[in-house]
């Protein structure tokens, strides 16, 4: 008896451990990166396309499920896909766990286990009753979409995130009028491209995005191009609605009315109104360059791509300061305040934005110079803007990244001082292009290197002296190094010097730096018009559990948190 006892209990013991150490594993994820595509299509349906970047955490739940919030219920599940990495898997509503309408993506033998990265790509083909009346322009329909969600006890860090709303085929440029995006942490007014369909397409970017949080994007167009019976009506006296309000104002009215009102008014607004104004003044690519193509465009200097990228401007004037001295058409006489010597006559070989440069650099410290160096930017954004007609800027922008990436690869992956001289004279500017040079610069540029022959004519307190193998050479002149190897310099100098040539650009020709990169996006990327539809009337119709509360009301609801 007692053995039968003893055994029972071993038995009880493990089937209670066993369902404990599986709860102990929670959903614990990053979302790397998020790309969302919405369509409207000329039926007056949505069709909406999720692509996710996945990492489950070390010691977390595996990803094997992944719910999608859908805007309403009437979507077509037969037109849901999905895949893992390219590989099908299944869709099931069965299996959904989120608020309002869905369905899960069941990943099977795909689960993505910890540790990981794997993308998952969902596409929805047809989602009815989306498009509203605009509550501003009854000639026009709205249609406003929020990206699913998960929950915020699931989700790590921050989100690159892009969403982009394709409007109807047809619809012209000067037709459509965007909605601001709703607790965004990107610049809420959209950059207006064409897709590869020449469709007016909205797109909205940020890298500071969360995965775990509801955002809302919009836009109204002329209800001529979509049926009419697609566009759903809400009827003037809507007494469920009306009462709803009513019940939310007299619930929160003493608690948030007086308070919150008068904060958002008088700090709120005017704090969000500076912040965004200030990040719109240095988006300087024109929103053509932003219209998207087909391939990469290949060619481009490490400037030019530095305008691709959007890299502040006084990087990219350094940069082509390094250019114009290295094909010995310039050398500095003084660090600070910042001047250069033009050679005369110039060398061949030029590029425009280097030739008008000089010019700009050669007048006096002030106004002058001010102005022709903004021309020569504008003039180079322009430029540049021309090149990328008819390719994909964002597949371009990758392939550049990948060059920077190589550069950096091979300047840190020189064993000797001289090996890493010449690597850091051929890709310098390229590993400019990385927004955190600064400090990778100084992480690379360790231990002794020997300095760029013509890092004279940069730096005129560069003096180098002989070394070994050079017992006996004449000394060279005092800013003119006789050739690479002369003398082997701490790297880290090497490193401070070129931040500091950016920081000099900033402080002490620009000016500002900021109001000299907002003078320049007004003149090549000046404000779009704003839009006048309007957030007030019902949504209506959706099924989700969001609190939405705008024209056109079409929002995706959180996923259940895995």
């Amino acid at each position: 008896m007692s053995r039968r006892l003893f055994a029972s209990l071993i038995a009880l013991l493990v089937a209670l451990a066993l369902p404990a150490s599986v709860l102990a594993q929670e959903y614990r994820f990053s979302v790397d990166k998020e790309l969302v595509d919405v369509s409207v299509n000329a039926d007056g349906t949505e069709s909406i396309e999720y692509t996710f970047t996945f990492t489950p955490q070390p010691g977390s739940h595996a990803i094997d499920f992944v719910d999608v919030g859908m805007p309403v219920s009437t979507f077509d599940i037969s037109t849901a896909t999905a895949d893992v990495d390219g590989t099908p898997v299944g869709v099931s509503q069965g299996d959904y766990q989120g608020s309002g309408s869905g369905f899960a993506v069941v990943l099977g033998s795909s689960a993505i286990p910890p540790g990981q990265t794997g993308n998952v790509h969902v596409y929805v083909g047809r989602v009815t009753g989306v498009l509203h009346e605009d509550s501003d322009d009854k000639n026009y329909a709205s249609a406003v979409f929020g990206p699913t969600y998960f929950g915020s006890q699931y989700v790590v860090g921050n989100t690159p995130m892009t969403i982009s709303m394709h409007l109807p085929p047809g619809v012209q440029t000067q037709e459509p009028k965007y909605h601001p995006a709703q607790n965004w942490p990107g610049d809420p007014n959209p950059q207006p491209t064409l897709d590869n369909q020449g469709r007016v397409t909205y797109t909205w970017s940020s890298n500071d995005a969360s995965a775990a949080s509801q955002y809302t994007f919009g836009a109204s167009f002329p209800k001529t191009y979509v049926p009419a019976d697609s566009i759903v009506t809400t009827p003037v006296f809507d007494f469920g609605i009306i009462s709803s309000i009513f019940s939310w104002i007299f619930a929160n009215f003493t608690t948030f009315a007086c308070c919150g009102f008068f904060a958002f008014m008088f700090v709120g607004m005017p704090a969000l109104s500076a912040v965004q104004s200030n990040r719109r003044k240095l988006q300087y690519i024109p929103p053509r360059i932003g219209i998207e193509g087909h391939g990469i465009k290949r060619g481009l200097t490490a400037v030019e791509a530095a305008i691709l990228m959007e890299q502040p401007l006084d990087k990219v004037m350094t940069m082509i300061l390094f250019g114009v001295i290295k094909k010995n058409a310039a050398k500095v006489t003084s660090r600070d305040p910042l001047k250069i010597e033009v050679t005369d006559p110039l060398p061949d070989g030029l590029h425009d934005y280097e030739a008008a440069f000089l010019k700009g650099m050669a007048l006096d410290q002030g106004p002058a110079r001010q102005t022709a160096l903004q021309n020569t930017m504008v003039a180079l954004v322009k430029s540049v803007g021309e090149k990328m007609k008819g390719f994909s800027s964002r597949e371009t922008q990758d392939y550049y990244k990948s060059i920077m990436e190589q550069a950096w690869t091979q300047v840190e992956a020189a064993q000797t001082p001289e090996v890493k001289g010449q690597q850091i004279d051929q890709n310098l500017e390229w590993t400019m292009l990385d927004k955190d040079y600064n400090d990778r610069s100084r992480r690379a540029f360790t231990g002794p290197i020997f300095y760029p022959m013509w890092w004279g004519n940069y730096d005129p307190t560069y003096r180098p002296t002989p070394t070994a193998g050079h017992v006996g050479a004449p000394a060279p002149a005092p800013s003119v190094p006789s050739g690479r190897g002369s003398t082997a310099l701490p790297g880290a100098n090497l490193a401070a010097s070129v931040v500091g040539g950016v920081q000099a650009f900033s402080t002490r020709v620009l000016g500002d730096v900021n109001a000299f990169t907002g003078r320049v996006t007004n003149a090549t990327n000046p404000p779009p018009p704003p839009s006048t539809s309007s957030y007030r009337g019902g949504g209506g119709g959706h099924s989700c559990a969001c609190a939405c509360a705008c024209a056109g009301c079409a929002c995706a609801c959180a996923g259940g948190g895995r």
